[in-house]
């Protein structure tokens, strides 16, 4: 029996296998039980021939026709074929047919030569004839059934629940996509009889089917993510000073050959090189953040290799400013972050690369376009904003991190060549500090007292009324000063670093440095006074509150810590002490005992150390005790640095008044304690970060020297230093690693 082609929808028939012949065909029984047969994928003219056929099968069978049983004319008693109400699909081919009609559909599925009766050949006949003439407007909307209108659904009966008639076989639809569904594609078990077929289940369409338009918006953005987040990392700037919308307006270089270069690799080495500029972008993002850290701490980029002793730093400084949850919420965030970025960048790279191999003629012209605009804007040097178009600034930073490395690995050597050579590492201690002999030596560093604590004409005013006022405190008492400027090595933090520049007279400009100079035996400026035997040298460092092993290479007979300093007040932000406490603390330790000797004491007053907030005030010193009074003094008049740090103004303003604490402390100290015996040296360690500077800061902090012997002065005539404690504009302004010999060399033996 051969397939009947419709009406509506013509097609050419199967042509036959050649493999078998009709008669070998075995003629079906009239009590087999009816089975669903396994749907195969058709391929080509095929599948639209038997879709035409079953069709147009479906239109004829309203009128009974007679089968002969063994499938040929006249060979066993007539058969009405019931009417059947469920259309055919026209794409999947699925039909119902009678048990005869399943002996016609074996011989088509196995390309056998089918014998005809005359009623379906009379219907070929007449879908052949049709398929010749334009058909009618109704003909043609029919045959347009929503499968063949949009090939991506799947095709469903009209009817909603279609009862199969009795002894009738139901086919699977065919699966319309490259991969059908396996368990939809298996054979029934011809073993198992079936009381009737079950009506083949259509899938659910997909999100994407479902909702197109809200499918295509989630595509598009996350690409328009992936593409944004790999600018960044590319365009974004290292310095937070100079982020401005400009910045994203470049064309990135780097990209531009990254995408060529991942266009026109094959496809495993591509797999490859997606992850490791993944990573190299997330890890380019890690070192921009922690580089605007740096800068706008230090004034410099983040060192790879030293600096990362400074995160505690940073920490400590989070927790001050921010309260103990706050900062190790922000630290558990940061280091987050920093293992998310790889990971993102790279997701964002995957899927630009298969953006890009998806549409390689359009990503071919669209780098080609954007590659001759890069040349073009280099060539004539385009700007927005005074910032170039083309750019090639994430190639830039690596190259410069690069060279810093391999700088840095060799700055070890040439610093060790530099501290070899000294030129008092020889002299005898008796004609070491001669003209000090006898003095008591108070070398005191102020916390980030910078030259933009004077100069700022908003802090300068304020803070030069103070340096007058104490200048004239000292005259009162019968001291005379002197003040200039000296260059620290840094800048925002670090203080240890000035400190040792200063004493040691090397520039001390990283963590590699102080850490080859404490274990050398470089001579210090309080190692020398040591080293005479005239002084006993003691260190008053509150700010320490870990073991301090360097302490010993300075020199220092002893230490006193923030530990043996015996007090039991509250923390002021970082500082674990007012300024007054310590300096009350040390008069009473060392400096107030009854037939001591000489000595020579290296003080750190921390009062002034960011983030400035809350502030002690000055109070009577009778008052101070172990400075249990601070509790409620500092619940009284102390600001929450949160609440400050919201306006830069006001940190700059309490920064201000910190200083003006420090100097104020200081003074009177001196004033009250000191005798004609005394020499006072007192300078800042470092500029504040930027939010106090601003950008662009000098290195530069005040200096003075404090006494009441005119001969002390006089050895330093000849540096062209201001009277009082403000030094002038002009005055000039050394390197703070020159200040140890021109110290020496001035109180050394004539």
């Amino acid at each position: 029996m051969s397939h009947i082609r419709s009406p509506q929808l013509p097609g050419p028939t199967p042509a036959p296998d050649d493999d078998k012949a009709p008669e070998d065909a075995a003629p079906p029984k009239r009590d087999a039980v009816a089975v669903t047969e396994p749907a195969e994928p058709k391929a080509g003219a095929e599948a639209g021939a038997e879709a035409g056929a079953e069709a147009g099968a479906e239109a004829g069978r309203g009128a009974a026709r007679e089968e002969p049983e063994g499938g040929t004319p006249g060979a066993g008693t007539a058969t009405e074929e019931p009417e059947q109400h469920t259309s055919a699909p026209a794409r999947t081919g699925a039909r119902t047919e009678t048990p005869e009609a399943g002996t016609a559909e074996t011989e088509a599925e196995t390309a056998t030569d089918k014998t005809e009766t005359p009623e379906a050949g009379t219907a070929k006949s007449q879908a052949e004839a049709e398929k010749s003439e334009p058909g009618t407007d109704e003909t043609r909307a029919e045959a347009e059934t929503p499968e063949a209108r949009e090939p991506g659904l799947k095709a469903r009966p009209e009817n909603p629940d279609p009862t199969p008639e009795p002894g009738t076989s139901t086919l699977a639809p065919e699966a319309d996509t490259p991969d059908p569904d396996p368990e939809a594609a298996a054979p029934a078990s011809p073993s198992v009889p079936e009381s009737g077929p079950e009506p083949a289940a259509s899938p659910s369409p997909g999100r994407r089917t479902r909702h197109p338009r809200a499918a295509r918006a989630v595509a598009w953005a996350g690409t328009g993510l992936a593409l944004a987040l790999v600018l960044f990392a590319l365009l974004v700037p290292n310095d937070i000073t100079e982020l401005d919308l400009g910045r994203f307006l470049r064309i990135p270089a780097e990209g531009i050959l990254v995408a060529g270069l991942l266009l026109v690799l094959p496809a495993k080495a591509r797999r490859v090189a997606v992850v490791a500029v993944g990573v190299v972008l997330g890890l380019l993002v890690i070192v921009k953040v922690l580089d605007m850290g740096s800068y706008w701490t230090l004034d410099r980029p983040f060192d790879l290799v030293l600096d990362w002793i400074l995160l505690d730093d940073a920490q400590s400084f989070m927790k001050d400013s921010l309260g103990g949850a706050a900062a190790q919420a922000a630290t558990v965030g940061v280091i987050a972050l920093a293992l998310a970025l790889p990971v993102l960048m790279t997701l964002a790279v995957v899927r630009l690369s298969r953006l890009m191999v998806r549409n390689r003629h359009t990503a071919s012209r669209t780098l080609l376009v954007l590659g001759t605009a890069w040349i073009t804007c280099s060539t004539l040097t385009l700007e927005i904003s005074d910032v170039p178009v083309a750019s090639h600034s994430a190639a830039t930073l690596v190259e410069n991190r690069i060279e810093a490395v391999s700088e840095g690995l060799k700055d070890g050597e040439a610093f060790r060549k530099q501290a070899a050579v000294d030129a008092f590492a020889d002299v005898p201690p008796d004609q070491l500090l001669t003209g000090l002999r006898g003095k008591d030596v108070l070398i005191t560093f102020i916390e980030s007292y910078g030259r933009s604590a004077i100069d700022d004409p908003r802090m300068g005013e304020p803070l030069g009324e103070t340096l007058t006022q104490k200048t004239q405190e000292l005259k009162d008492a019968g001291y005379a000063s002197r003040s200039g400027w000296l260059r620290s090595p840094i800048t925002g933090a670090g203080s240890w670093l000035g400190h040792s520049t200063f004493l040691s007279g090397l520039w001390i400009k990283n963590q590699s440095r102080y850490n080859n100079l404490v274990a050398s035996d470089r001579l210090t400026l309080t190692e020398a006074f040591r080293r005479t035997g005239a002084w006993r040298t003691v260190g008053i460092v509150p700010g320490t509150q870990k073991t301090w092993p360097e302490g010993k290479y300075f020199g220092l007979d002893h230490i006193y810590d923030s530990d043996q300093l015996g007090y039991q007040g509250p923390k002021f932000s970082w500082s674990t002490m007012p300024d007054q406490y310590t300096l009350k603390a040390f008069q009473e330790l060392e400096h107030g005992r009854k037939d001591r000797e000489p000595m020579m004491a290296e003080i750190i007053l921390t009062s002034s150390h960011n983030p400035w907030a809350p502030i002690p005030s000055t109070i009577p010193e009778e008052d101070i005790g172990d400075g249990s009074v601070y509790h409620s003094l500092q619940k009284a008049e102390g600001k929450d640095p949160t609440e400050v740090w919201k306006d830069p103004l006001a940190v700059r303003d309490e920064y201000r008044k910190s200083i003006q604490y420090s100097v104020t402390s200081l003074v009177d100290f001196v004033a009250e304690y000191g005798s004609e015996d005394t020499v006072l040296v007192f300078l800042g360690d470092h500029q504040p970060n930027k939010t106090v500077t601003g950008d662009n800061p000098s290195h530069d902090v005040p200096v003075s020297i404090v006494a009441q012997d005119p001969e002390v002065l006089e050895k330093i005539s000849d540096w062209g230093w201001t009277d009082g404690l403000k030094p002038a504009d002009s005055t000039p302004t050394w390197r703070m690693d020159t200040f140890r010999d021109r110290f020496m060399t001035a109180f050394g033996p004539q």
